[in-house]
């Protein structure tokens, strides 16, 4: 299909369909004229004219005397056609000349715009069109395109640091799994045991990551069948699943909320909740910290908000938490660290179901969650 597309017969170019769209107007519009002319003046006037003789008359002339003669309907007629023929020519010459620098003026916003997409499909993302002049059709077109083109350049370039993260993240398991077999190769009569124990734990961790991986990839892509999901429901049962690795960290979590709707992924949705909970146990107070889990409806949004005690968290370091592989201070010295995706899976899904993540420090140390989601509709 597509080659055939490619190698399709090239027709007039717009340019010229317009150029003899504006000569074929203007000759409607003479021919028109002209007609009018002829219909409303030139059927008027008879055929033949003849009046008396005002002047004196000759002697012996009686009744009968010559007649003066003025220009009848075949002396008009005469006169006339050549210089209309003459008119529609001019039209013509004036329309085709006139139609097509008008169209190449028309069209030369529309060329920039051509010359933007090729180089957008050579892989130049960065170019910009920056129409200048007053809004329009095309200014709109071309601001439309430039943003378009903003987002496609921003995703290429995520999508580049997550490919290379990606592959760093990946390659260091396996690196730790290739030297550990190196070293029971070179050295049979190390105590199998402990080589075990330290292959299973890699290889956890290699699995944990393919997974968050999968999990990002099936938010990203969207590809999930909506339904109405309860979402203190699903924050209920996230707390109630991590609450022994709360209370072995002497983390109390409370959770507070009435019956809030959402449409969306359930497993989705409670991998979010169940990421922002973790992190909040994690990355809290070695004592006496705290997490609370608060769900309530705000018109027509379904709000879940996350907030945990724990270190200050500079500003700066705030915005990035939601990047891949992006970990704050002190996340990779617990055992609970992660991959790194957690927050970066849950701004997806976030997305993915249309909704808003907001990431602020709290006072005093932590951070406050907050993410809203539109709320299910309910039917009359």
């Amino acid at each position: 299909m597509d080659r055939e597309r490619l190698h399709r017969e090239r027709g007039m170019s717009v340019r010229l369909k317009l150029t003899l769209s504006y000569a074929g107007f203007l000759m409607v519009a003479g021919g028109i004229l002209l007609a009018v002319v002829w219909v409303f003046l030139l059927r008027y006037v008879p055929e033949v004219i003849a009046v008396p003789s005002v002047g004196p008359r000759e002697p012996g002339s009686g009744p009968g005397s010559p007649l003066i003669g003025i220009p009848d309907r075949a002396d008009l007629q005469a006169a006339f056609v050549p210089k209309a023929l003459v008119a529609l020519v001019f039209l013509l010459v004036f329309g085709l000349a006139g139609g097509w620098l008008l169209a190449g003026r028309m069209l030369a916003p529309l060329n920039r715009i051509t010359h933007a997409t090729r180089l957008a499909a050579e892989g130049s993302l960065a170019h910009r069109i920056r129409m200048e002049g007053r809004t329009d059709e095309f200014r709109e077109l071309a601001d439309a395109f430039d943003a378009m083109l903003a987002r496609l350049e921003a995703h290429m370039e995520e999508q580049q640091r997550f490919a290379a993260n990606a592959s760093h993240e990946l390659r260091t398991p396996l690196a730790i799994t290739q030297t550990l077999l190196d070293v029971a190769h070179n050295d049979p009569a190390r105590e199998s045991d402990e080589l075990v124990e330290r292959l299973r734990y890699v290889n956890a961790r290699a699995i944990e990551l393919t997974e968050a991986l999968l999990m990002l990839s099936r938010a990203e892509r969207r590809s999930f069948t909506r339904e109405e999901v309860d979402l203190s429901l699903v924050a209920e049962e996230a707390t109630e699943t991590l609450l022994p690795l709360a209370e072995g960290r002497g983390t109390a979590v409370r959770t507070t909320g009435d019956v809030t709707t959402t449409t969306g992924s359930t497993a989705l949705i409670l991998q979010m909740v169940t990421n922002l909970v973790h992190n909040a146990i994690v990355h809290n107070l070695e004592e006496g910290g705290s997490v609370r889990v608060a769900v309530r409806a705000e018109g027509a949004d379904a709000v879940l908000v996350v907030e945990n005690t724990g270190p200050v968290v500079a500003g700066r370091l705030v915005g990035t938490l939601t990047e891949p592989f992006q970990r704050g201070t002190g996340r990779v010295s617990t055992g609970h660290a992660g991959v790194g995706l957690g927050l970066a899976i849950v701004d997806r899904i976030v997305r993915a179901h249309d909704g808003a993540l907001d990431i602020a420090s709290r006072d005093g140390g932590g951070l406050v969650v907050t993410v809203r989601l539109p709320a299910a509709r309910r039917s009359a």
